[in-house]
Parts: C-alpha cells; sequence; structure tokens
C-alpha cells in the first residue's frame, strides 16, 4: 500500500490573493469615501487649470505673433519656397518621364535661343530697344 504524502505548497483562496496580506501586517488602508471624492476633487482642480490654460491660449498665440512678426514671416517664406521648388521639380520630373516631351521642349527652346539673338542682339538699335525694355520693366516691378 502506498501512502500519500501531504502537499507542501501552501493553499491560497481566492479571498487571500486579493487581501495582500492586510490581515497579517495591519499596513494597507482601505480605499474609504473621502480618498475617492479628494481624488475626484484634484481631477476637477487639474481640469479646472487645463480649461484656463486652453482660454488663455489665443491671447498668449496673438501676443507670441505680434512679437516675432517678421521671423514668423521670414520662416513662412522659407518654408514656402522650399515647397515651391520641391513642387517644380516634380513637375519637371513627370515631365520628363514622358517619351519624347523632353527633346520636343529642347529644340523649341534652341529655336527660341536663336529668334532672341537675331531679334534682339544682333543690331544696336535692337538692343538699346531691348535695354529701354528692361529698364521699363525694373521701373514697373520696382515702383
Amino acid at each position: 500500500m502506498e501512502t500519500q504524502q501531504p502537499d507542501s505548497t501552501p493553499s491560497v483562496q481566492p479571498e487571500d490573493a486579493f487581501s495582500l496580506g492586510a490581515e497579517k501586517t495591519g499596513n494597507l488602508s482601505k480605499f474609504s469615501p473621502t480618498n475617492t471624492s479628494n481624488s475626484q476633487s484634484q481631477w476637477q482642480q487639474t481640469l479646472k487649470q487645463v480649461v484656463s490654460i486652453l482660454d488663455q491660449l489665443p491671447t498668449y498665440l496673438g501676443s507670441f505673433i505680434d512679437n516675432n512678426k517678421q521671423a514668423i514671416l521670414s520662416i513662412v517664406f522659407i518654408l514656402s519656397a522650399l515647397i515651391t521648388v520641391k513642387i517644380l521639380v516634380a513637375v519637371l520630373d513627370a515631365v520628363n518621364g514622358v517619351p519624347l516631351l523632353a527633346p520636343i521642349f529642347e529644340i523649341i527652346g534652341i529655336f527660341y535661343a536663336i529668334w532672341f539673338t537675331i531679334r534682339y542682339l544682333l543690331k544696336s538699335e535692337s538692343r538699346k530697344e531691348l535695354s529701354l525694355k528692361v529698364s521699363a520693366f525694373k521701373q514697373q516691378l520696382l515702383g
């Protein structure tokens, strides 16, 4: 006959697993209604602070923009220039991807350069006319 030996591992009851030894040590405090109301009041105070900050956000942003208007405009202009260059490069890559379109544009450019040279650069009076047109254009742009 065989005899069964008692199990050496302590058995844990579900009640014991959640008590965390409060009965043994007596150090753990249980939640009371005052702790939950205190927690709720802390949340309400935090919420009030967040709401007050969000209420004052437009005035903070307005004063920041007024104080740094030149720097903000410079950054906006630089970013818009970068975006424009990226878009231009993308369009040129798309045009270069179309067969026969790039060589046609090259031929058009060569013919325009020949026409411009013949029209404005060969004769003295046509160079003076070009100079007057350029100075009038500058005057329109600069005021």
